[in-house]
């Protein structure tokens, strides 16, 4: 630790105090994370939705009253350059024993953020770079649980483990019949580790802590047996009778679409999120650890950890930003750089007249989507102010457009491009140039694909507004997934209505609507002329969808949200479920896997 007596005297105090705010925020992370069992056990949807949304906000509220501290107790303003490195230097002392000291550094860097200049975004005043080592990490602490638990079963005791495994987790109500779904486990497990021929080492390890998303809890580990490692998770349900372990899945493949960055955020109760990480990381090694440390809640971490990835990104490729392929968007101008993954989004300073929106409105939309639960259908956005980029990776025709249609939000100082905010999301290939690409069967898929994302969005109580094939993107997967937020609108707040009948010939022949349309009034039946023109895309819409183009569709999704129903959302296939005749509300069309 830097000595406490040395140099200013009020750097030690900064550092306490900052580091007081982490704490602050996550510990009241961990109580909302903890409570999701008890919100499973008593089948509290709504809270439990409310809870998700109201956790994402924590990060932001903890980093402003953080700020407020220091600038009313502190006199921040005033301090130098060199107590600032004191600063740094006393925090890093204090994170020696600490059990999340990436989250609070991080910490660290947003509320740094908000005091000082983007100028003194270097080495010296910000982490940059991890300054203490997450290798190893784990809780000793008495009456602490580890992060994981390792069984060791045999041939005669494999079913009573899989039974203790699940009773550790000490769930309040019932399971419909246990015994059943452990078989039920057996048969899919020995299935696909092709029976069962224990090694020396042969052991299921199994994370502490459940995680929670919608109406499911999920048990995650793996199997570990001689050199292969098997991931694993057991969804658990509540059935008509008690709870129900629904599925078992397997594989990377499996545990990529349950961790998609297409779906909400998980409730996890994590004293070392690091450990979580690492763990999760060994069973899907392609995964970025940015990306899981977000789908754990920790999105402000997986946004840091993402940005050093970008960064090195840039230090190793040459290529050029450019302007995205595909058609330009009225809202937002994207670009992109080949190499790299991602699109990134920018809000433009003025929009068409048929665009009645604002920069603010815009952004709320974002949000939406953010605190909402995503089913797998909507892209998951990493948000960015005071962005620099090199000058000299981008094309001269992007820089253009920038200026010209987001002006207000552009900054270029000497060599570098600031821009003052902006989204990033996965890159993906827009539905529309994939319909007029691929062969006739991949066209079908992406067809039906397309169908059943609006459907998903509609349960989750969606409506995307603009529907236009260029609005949704094909993951490599060949998932369907929404990503332009700026027209959406919650179901339960549109008004879905049938064309009315025209009231003479002059109305039949008239160009103009003979009908009045309020703000949020949708006729659904009019989608089709924007939407079918291709007789290959409308034979497959018709066969598999044309219940879209119907007002009642959409009225009888409207009611029975607005009835307090919450949709079962399944992020594995429903072949996978072990009795779709034991449920009460089977899958109405096959998902297809995340990306």
């Amino acid at each position: 630790m830097f000595p406490r007596h040395l140099g200013d005297g009020r750097a030690y105090e900064i550092a306490r105090a900052m580091l007081d705010g982490f704490n602050r925020h996550y510990r009241l992370f961990r109580e909302t994370s903890a409570a999701a069992k008890q919100r499973f056990e008593r089948a509290d949807w709504h809270g439990q939705q409310q809870a998700q949304r109201e956790r994402i906000e924590f990060y932001d509220l903890r980093v402003a009253e953080a700020v407020q501290r220091l600038r009313g107790e502190f006199h921040v303003a005033e301090l130098s350059m060199n107590t600032w490195q004191q600063v740094k230097l006393h925090y890093i002392g204090l994170l020696t024993d600490h059990r999340q000291p990436e989250l609070a550094e991080t910490f660290f860097n947003s509320v740094t953020a908000k005091l000082l200049h983007r100028s003194y975004f270097n080495n010296d005043f910000i982490f940059v770079r991890p300054a203490i080592s997450t290798e190893y990490l784990e809780s000793d602490e008495p009456g602490t649980r580890p992060t994981y638990r390792a069984y060791y079963p045999t041939h005669t005791t494999l079913g009573e483990t899989w039974h203790r495994i699940v009773h550790n987790f000490q769930l309040e109500p019932p399971f419909e019949d246990l015994d059943r779904d452990v078989e039920s486990v057996l048969q899919a497990m020995l299935s696909e580790l092709g029976g069962f021929r224990p090694r020396a080492n042969f052991q299921i390890q199994v994370l502490s802590s459940l995680f929670y998303r919608n109406k499911g809890a999920y048990l995650v580990g793996k199997i570990i047996n001689g050199f292969n490692e098997t991931p694993f998770a057991l969804p658990i349900l509540h059935g008509e009778r008690g709870l129900v372990i629904d599925a078992a899945l397997f594989g990377e493949d499996d545990l990529l679409m349950l961790f998609s960055f297409a779906r909400a955020y998980f409730m996890v109760d994590m004293e070392v999120p690091s450990a979580y990480v690492q763990f999760l990381r060994s069973m899907m090694p392609h995964k970025a650890r940015s990306e899981l440390y977000s789908a754990l809640g920790l999105q402000k971490q997986g946004k840091n950890m993402f940005y050093r990835d970008f960064l090195a990104h840039l230090r190793y490729s040459s290529d050029k930003f450019r302007i995205a392929p595909g058609i330009k968007g009225m809202v937002m101008l994207v670009f992109d750089l080949p190499s790299f993954p991602y699109v990134f989004k920018v809000i433009k300073d003025y929009y068409p007249p048929q665009k009645e929106t604002t920069r603010e409105q815009i952004k709320s939309k974002y949000l939406l989507v953010k605190q909402h639960d995503r089913v797998g259908r909507m892209a998951d956005t990493l948000e960015y102010s005071s962005v620099a980029f090199p000058r000299h990776r981008f094309e001269d025709e992007l820089v253009a457009e920038l200026r010209r249609f987001c002006g207000s939000l552009l900054e270029e100082d000497g060599d570098m491009l600031i821009i003052r905010h902006l989204y990033i999301e996965r890159r993906m290939i827009p539905l529309n140039i994939f319909l007029q690409e691929a062969p006739p069967d991949q066209v079908a898929h992406a067809v039906v694909e397309y169908g059943n994302a609006i459907k998903d969005l509609v349960a989750a109580n969606i409506f995307p507004g603009d529907m236009l094939w260029k609005n949704f993107g094909v993951t490599r997967h060949g998932k369907v997934v929404f990503y332009d937020y700026d027209e959406i609108e919650y179901v339960t707040d549109c008004n879905f209505r049938r064309v009315p009948p025209p009231r003479n010939e002059e109305d039949e022949m008239s160009g103009e609507i003979w009908y009045s349309v309020g703000p949020k009034d949708v006729f659904p039946e009019t989608f089709g002329p924007f939407l079918l023109g291709n007789p290959a895309v409308r034979e497959v819409f018709m066969a598999h969808h044309a219940d879209l183009l119907d007002a009642a569709f959409w009225q009888t999704h409207k009611e029975r949200i607005a009835n307090g129903h919450v949709h079962d959302v399944f992020p594995y296939e429903p072949a996978k479920r072990f009795s779709l005749g034991r449920r009460d509300e089977p899958r109405q069309h096959k998902e297809t896997r995340d990306a």
